[in-house]
């Protein structure tokens, strides 16, 4: 399993990989060598995992190549030099959902954690999209937001692609003479 955290990318998504490699296609040594129990990175199919989580106290701590601690990616990293919608330029972080907040702990009612890798970006949405800030009458937990006044909003698009690493380049907004993109549609792009 490959934790996208694990390679600076700011989200919890996890994906099982498998892979098949046919015996009578291997040498001798690869052989030896991907039938131990600890296979050396000269053969590992695997990128060599650059952060890791430390579950003692819940953060996220960078190893560089050599292994000495660096400085993690975390949603704050990606997020906090973003305009609000009301003053972005960028239409795809004008576009956000407006799906209100339900009482019911369903998925997409939580408010992001800055210090911590982001949700996993679904491609579907339902109104399930994260808060990228909750009220606190909602349970709101970023203070200097609430400090400021700023809505309770959910995640835009421009923000859940950046906590996906997607470039600012990238556009999931279009505008033509006859047809515009719903925050549904951009999210699901």
């Amino acid at each position: 399993m490959l934790s996208a955290w694990e390679y600076g990318v700011p989200q919890t998504r996890q994906r099982i990989f498998f892979i098949g490699i046919l015996k009578s296609a291997l040498t001798k040594k690869s052989l030896k060598e991907l039938s131990a129990d600890y296979i050396s990175q000269e053969y590992s199919p695997y990128p060599t995992i650059t952060h890791q989580l430390n579950l003692k106290n819940n953060l996220l701590s960078n190893i560089n190549q050599i292994g000495q601690p660096c400085q993690a990616v975390t949603c704050g990293d990606v997020l906090l030099d973003l305009e609000e919608p009301d003053d972005a330029v960028d239409d795809s972080q004008r576009h956000y959902s407006k799906a209100k907040f339900l009482t019911n702990r369903s998925q997409g009612q939580a408010e992001i954690k800055l210090d911590k890798p982001g949700p996993t970006i679904r491609s579907e949405h339902h109104g399930n999209i994260e808060y990228r800030r909750l009220s606190l009458e909602h349970g709101g937990k970023i203070a200097s937001a609430l400090g400021r006044g700023l809505p309770e909003r959910r995640l835009t698009v421009r923000e859940c692609a950046r906590i996906q690493t997607f470039p600012d380049e990238f556009q999931f907004v279009f505008k033509t003479t006859d047809y515009g993109v719903s925050a549904s549609e951009a999210y699901k792009l």
